[in-house]
């Protein structure tokens, strides 16, 4: 099995469990899904010397198949019992969909609608009180849980049509609890208020919630690892379902390798409509790159970027806005 679908596979069980403690207790499945599901597996239900069991290391390929078929039974629809055939092998019965949505099995990186329907305000407001409280105890990985000051959980307006993925917390956000406040969060508040909103009218959040730890380094910053970004993402899954943003916007290529799983480089992917879980996804360099590269040309492929979505959202634009970072 690849290291890569092992850790996409987990962090849908994970989401999968995080929703069924929530009291979910069914989940949509196109007809396709389940067909493919459903396949026989000749000698490869369960590992050699020891039938019945489901295999603990999540094989790949067409051995994958009776794992997640035992995943979804949980959270599929109950399908009523067929009628008994005297036709051998029958095909098994498939559940229709509930409110006729696709999969919500994808993968991190797949295109799949929204996961459910819109909560009353109520609701959605305790079940993400909820999840943040989730978040702010997780020790999950626990070397990041032993030298964090804070979980940086995210930022703004749980209704937000416009939501911003970046990579991890630094130095300033694990000190203040909140995303994107150091110097890059603040080109960042720049470029929202550029595109006529406030911090307040869009929601900010991270791959992962903590600070990588630096063990050694009494400054700087590394990348999240792969493991952790699998065992961090359910809880930005989470976050994006119930918010349920018209756009999302990925900063730099780590946001982008944690929801797409694509680590090739976000110069060949940012100006390029993607799909995430359903939304709309615009990858875009991150703040802390225009830092360092203050070039008037990379300033404006931001901010045409961020023209893209304004028109997504259908915002207005002036002709103002247009002109940024347009040499004269």
């Amino acid at each position: 099995m690849s290291d890569a679908y092992g850790q996409l596979l987990d962090a849908t069980i994970q989401h999968l469990e995080d929703l069924k403690a929530r009291g979910v207790r069914h989940v949509a499945v196109s007809p396709e899904t389940l067909r493919a599901l459903a396949q026989p597996v000749v000698g490869r239900d369960a590992p050699p010397g020891r039938p019945g069991k489901v295999p603990s290391h999540k094989p790949d390929g067409p051995a994958a198949r009776p794992y997640l078929k035992t995943i979804s039974a949980a959270f599929t629809p109950t399908a009523k019992p067929a009628v008994q055939s005297a036709t051998p092998n029958p095909q098994p019965a498939i559940p229709t969909p509930v409110a006729e949505q696709e999969t919500l099995l994808a993968l991190p990186g797949e295109t799949a609608p929204s996961q459910s329907p819109p909560l009353d305000p109520q609701a959605k407001a305790a079940a993400f009180a909820a999840l943040r409280e989730r978040a702010l105890a997780c020790v999950k990985c626990e070397h990041l849980a032993s030298s964090r000051k804070n979980v940086v959980f995210g930022v703004g307006s749980i209704d937000a049509q416009l939501m911003f993925v970046g990579e991890a917390p630094g130095a300033d956000e694990d000190e203040q609890g909140e995303p994107f406040v150091g110097k890059a969060g603040q080109l960042l508040t720049k470029i929202i208020q550029a595109m006529g909103l406030q911090r307040a009218d869009v929601y900010i959040g991270n791959i992962l919630k903590c600070r990588p730890d630096t063990p050694g380094q009494a400054t700087g910053n590394r990348k999240p690892t792969t493991d952790e970004m699998a065992t961090c993402l359910p809880y930005l899954i989470e976050q994006i379902d119930l918010i349920q943003p018209k756009v999302l916007v990925a900063l730099g290529a780590t946001a982008v390798e944690g929801l797409l799983g694509k680590t090739i480089g976000i110069t060949k992917l940012r100006g390029t409509w993607k799909t995430y879980r359903g939304i709309p996804l615009m990858p875009t360099y991150h703040p802390a790159y225009l830092l360092r590269n203050q070039a008037m040309s990379e300033k404006r492929k931001v901010w045409e970027d961020m023209l893209a979505v304004m028109e997504k959202l259908g915002m207005p634009i002036s002709q103002k806005q247009r002109n940024y970072f347009l040499r004269g």
